[in-house]
């Protein structure tokens, strides 16, 4: 197997991984072909997966400039995979030029390739580090040295708490973080759900099963257990919803079915 230039050395390339797989979906370019397999493989039990990703990727650039509008300008995205058109920092620096961002991920591509995307921006880095451990990301250099905690931060949880089981306690880690954070902070947070799902929970299951089969569970939560994640905050309206409800900018009943996949919700530390 060839290893492409990009690719940092030392990294498994015969290993699919969640962020690449995330990757092909959007059309990227930073995935292997064992990430595609995989991806295909998930996509004949739900075939509008990347049609999902979308949707997440269009919450969050609302989200982002909801947070801006609320006059946060500090961003910590947890999970945030490898940057593709329209990431976190490209769409607040546009909101407000004095915008700053940190993204944080353990999966060496996504940090590698974040490196190269925010090589000379000033307001923006990448930390290698994993949820699970959020104490060693509010106290890493890029933390410390870049966001003020004493000031509001929007916390972006998106699509990766479906990644950590419950006996990672991801409502710890989540609460951890919180409790951090200055009031005024928010969160914007997506998880995947069989809610909304266009095929049946029988067949989406199937779907899910890939990624148990690559060692990176899914866990499918329910609406309340989903809403858990946002103790300690207020629920901006309106409220956890579809992707597509909330603050749409064009009319939802527009999206592909697929899209409805799922729940989205910001919060607002009091």
């Amino acid at each position: 197997m060839e290893r492409p230039a990009w690719a940092p050395p030392g990294i498994d390339i015969s290993v699919p991984s969640v962020s690449r797989i995330y990757d092909y979906y959007l059309g990227g370019s930073h995935n292997f072909e064992v990430d595609r397999e995989a991806a295909r493989k998930a996509m004949e039990f739900m075939p509008g997966l990347p049609k999902i990703m979308q949707a997440n990727r269009a919450f969050m650039r609302r989200a982002v400039r909801h947070a801006v509008g609320e006059g946060v300008t500090q961003f910590l995205d947890i999970g945030s995979g490898i940057p593709t058109f329209g990431s976190v920092h490209e769409v607040a620096q546009q909101a407000t030029s004095d915008s700053r961002v940190i993204y944080v991920d353990h999966d060496p591509v996504a940090v590698a390739h974040s490196r190269a995307v925010l090589d000379g921006d000033d307001h923006a880095t990448v930390l290698s580090a994993d949820l699970r451990k959020p104490r060693t990301i509010l106290d890493s250099p890029e933390v410390t040295g870049l966001l003020d905690l004493k000031r509001p931060v929007a916390l972006l949880l998106v699509f990766v708490l479906h990644f950590l089981e419950d006996a990672d306690d991801p409502l710890g880690a989540v609460a951890e973080l919180r409790d951090a954070f200055a009031p005024g902070s928010m969160i914007i947070l997506t998880h995947a759900a069989y809610d909304g799902v266009p095929v049946s929970e029988e067949q989406a299951s199937r779907a899910v099963g890939v990624y148990r089969n690559i060692r990176n569970p899914l866990v499918m939560r329910s609406r309340e257990e989903i809403a858990r994640f946002f103790e300690g905050y207020e629920m901006v309206e309106p409220g956890l919803v579809s992707m597509p409800h909330w603050h749409p900018d064009t009319p939802a009943e527009l999206e592909d079915p697929y899209a409805f996949s799922g729940f989205a919700g910001v919060g607002r530390k009091a």
